[in-house]
């Protein structure tokens, strides 16, 4: 117990100095070659006019680079490898016990944390280079959304034919088992969780969420034995505190896309691994919150002859525009993701 413990503390705090001592070098590139938006957002999803949105998504006028979200998968996958050729060069020593890149808990979800990164990557490139497009330029959604399904699919393929894994455990109920319908379920979550992304609106906002959400896994991975996952988690709850430490405002860049869809992706496959997917809901209720707005203000000016919901949406951008200053929409915000974190924590350990 006591090295585990170890274990997890020496490899968070890795990546956090990972992160801040990797940040300097991209800060550069970022600024050099000016990969910020250079077009601010004119039209809706739904093709009108995006009055308000285009008074609070000003990108292109605060020159701040997207991209940051390299900051948290690149400190993780650093620190990773770090523990891992010090166990493999020092075999017989303390090493050996804190590399934590292991097949059954850590190989998926670091696929999925690199893999969705690098795709998100290329979309904020793309993002960066595109000028005067009104939507806000990059991959179109459907791009994004079909890389999403293909991942999920070999994921939920992976945990179904080289895991053994089909099923999911209802708290209080017992483990339900699923069949061939766990690939289909998995699918809905990861695309349902990457949705949530568009949280990533407001300095320091994403950063915060995120890191309750994790540690929220981090706990009960650590709970159930599963100690590698456990680190895992911890360790991107490392990076993302690196990240925030440069996220707060002003914001010396975004988390975007690179970073949104690798903690998503990742995240989707942590909360299966631990077979605490069900609680998933409440602990990551403000990702599902946010990606609900968004839905709902879309449906409602569809068939409620443009009538809106929410003065803008997703519902962080609504609750600015009632007059909130950012910063108590992103405290208020991570009270809330720790609040909701612990509670879901309590269910999957008590139920």
């Amino acid at each position: 117990m006591p090295i585990d413990v170890v274990k997890i503390f020496l490899a968070t705090t890795t990546a956090f100095f990972v992160g801040i001592a990797i940040t300097p070098f991209l800060t550069s590139f970022l600024y050099r070659h000016k990969m910020w938006k250079k077009t601010s957002v004119r039209l809706t999803m739904d093709g009108k006019e995006a009055t308000i949105s285009g008074k609070l998504h000003n990108d292109e006028e605060r020159k701040t680079p997207r991209m940051g979200g390299v900051v948290v998968w690149g400190s993780v996958t650093i620190t990773i490898f770090i523990f891992f050729i010090l166990a493999s060069v020092f075999p017989e020593t303390i090493f050996s016990k804190l590399s934590f890149l292991s097949r059954e808990q850590t190989w998926l979800p670091l696929f999925a944390l690199v893999a969705g990164g690098l795709f998100g990557l290329i979309d904020d490139y793309l993002v960066c280079r595109e000028t005067g497009t009104a939507t806000g330029g990059g991959l179109a959604l459907r791009a994004r959304l079909a890389f999403v399904f293909i991942l999920a699919l070999a994921g939920a393929w992976w945990f179904y034919a080289k895991l053994g894994m089909d099923s999911v455990h209802i708290p209080f109920g017992g483990d339900v088992h699923l069949g061939l319908w766990f690939i289909p379920l998995f699918i809905i979550f990861m695309i349902g969780i990457y949705s949530g992304g568009i949280i990533d609106g407001i300095d320091g906002l994403s950063g915060g969420v995120f890191a309750s959400i994790f540690t929220a896994y981090a706990v009960i991975a650590f709970a159930q034995g599963q100690i590698d996952l456990a680190v895992f988690s911890s360790v991107v709850v490392g990076g993302l505190l690196a990240f925030l430490w440069f996220n707060i405002p002003p914001a010396r860049f975004f988390n975007s896309e690179t970073g949104t869809m690798a903690l998503t992706t990742s995240l989707t496959v942590v909360a299966f691994l631990t077979k605490a997917v069900l609680v998933l809901p409440i602990i990551a209720f403000l990702l599902i919150a946010t990606s609900a707005s968004s839905l709902i203000q879309i449906l409602s000016k569809r068939y409620r002859a443009g009538k809106k919901v929410f003065l803008v949406a997703p519902l962080h951008n609504h609750f600015q525009a009632l007059g909130w200053p950012p910063y108590k929409v992103v405290m208020r915000y991570w009270v809330i993701s720790v609040v909701l974190a612990l509670l879901g924590t309590i269910i999957a350990l008590v139920g």
